[in-house]
């Protein structure tokens, strides 16, 4: 059975940083693309950023360029998220999705798997 367990979120104040982790198992992902999407309250799930499969590509979404480090360990079949400089705008619900090996990295409905979801507040 495939898990895609995150890990890192919390509370912390604007201007702060927060290192999140996701975390497979039952299977590798070191052939296909991972991701990062966030959800906040009343909104639909947005593309955060994405890394290719050997981690020699990296996409972000406009709100977070910059700021957010996407990338990955294969050996650790893991992929990381570094978030610096956090916006009270950042606070969402942060899902890890893996297992895409075509179509857009923006695209939610192109990742095969994805996690529970880690909570991020930022506090102004």
């Amino acid at each position: 059975q495939v898990q895609l367990v995150e890990s890192g979120g919390g509370l912390v104040q604007a201007g702060g940083s927060l290192r999140l982790s996701c975390a497979a198992s039952g299977r590798t992902f070191s052939s296909a693309a991972m991701g990062w999407f966030r959800q906040a309250p009343g909104k639909e799930r947005e593309f955060v950023a994405a890394i290719s499969w050997r981690g020699g590509s990296t996409y972000y979404a406009d709100s977070v360029k910059g700021r957010f480090t996407i990338s990955r360990d294969n050996a650790q079949n893991t992929v990381y998220l570094q978030m610096n400089s956090l916006k009270p705008e950042d606070t969402a619900v942060y899902f890890c999705a893996a297992g895409l090996y075509s179509g857009s990295y923006y695209s939610p409905s192109n990742y095969d798997y994805w996690g529970q979801g880690t909570q991020v507040t930022v506090s102004s």
